[in-house]
């Protein structure tokens, strides 16, 4: 009999994330907080969302508006990735937000080294490219490492494919 095995990958629907940023943008150009401070948001690049707005607070709010909308969309707010705001010419401020996507090597080695020391025995995991395949030839041992994982906080968002 073959192994059984899954992926452990770490990506966001864009489609959801354009939605989030369009919902945003409009609620911001109607609320009446927002008058007359320059606030914006739109996309910078193919995984970066640009905030801009004439004070820190307002570009604060229109992250929190961003992130509300995520929410309600099932985007995890763990994909996301900024700094504080910052100067920009003019007297605005500017934030970017950038949108994680695969799993970087060192949480990658991280997941692996957490499924060897408290998955079941017999579980063999391996790094491929930017996911991590987990194999075993028992099911219910696959499934108790995606319990697991899922207990554990790595600081991204984790999915589980191709499950076989």
């Amino acid at each position: 009999m073959a192994d059984s095995s899954f992926d452990v990958v770490s990506k966001v629907d864009r489609q959801e994330v354009d939605n989030a940023l369009n919902q945003a943008a409009k609620e911001v150009g109607q609320r009446f907080d927002f008058k007359g401070t320059g606030a914006s948001i739109r996309w910078s690049g193919e995984n970066g969302v640009e905030i801009a707005a004439n004070s820190d607070d307002r570009v604060r709010a229109v992250l929190d508006v961003f992130k509300e909308r995520l929410v309600k969309r099932q985007v995890s707010l763990k994909a996301l990735d900024h700094g504080d705001p910052v100067p920009a010419a003019g007297g605005t401020s500017r934030l970017t937000v950038t949108i994680r996507q695969g799993i970087d090597d060192e949480k990658a080695k991280a997941i692996v080294k957490r499924i060897k020391a408290d998955g079941p025995k017999g579980v063999q995991s391996q790094v491929q490219g930017d996911m991590v395949r987990v194999s075993s030839k028992k099911r219910d041992d696959l499934q108790a490492v995606i319990a697991m994982l899922r207990e554990a906080d790595f600081g991204i968002p984790l999915q589980f494919q191709n499950y076989r």
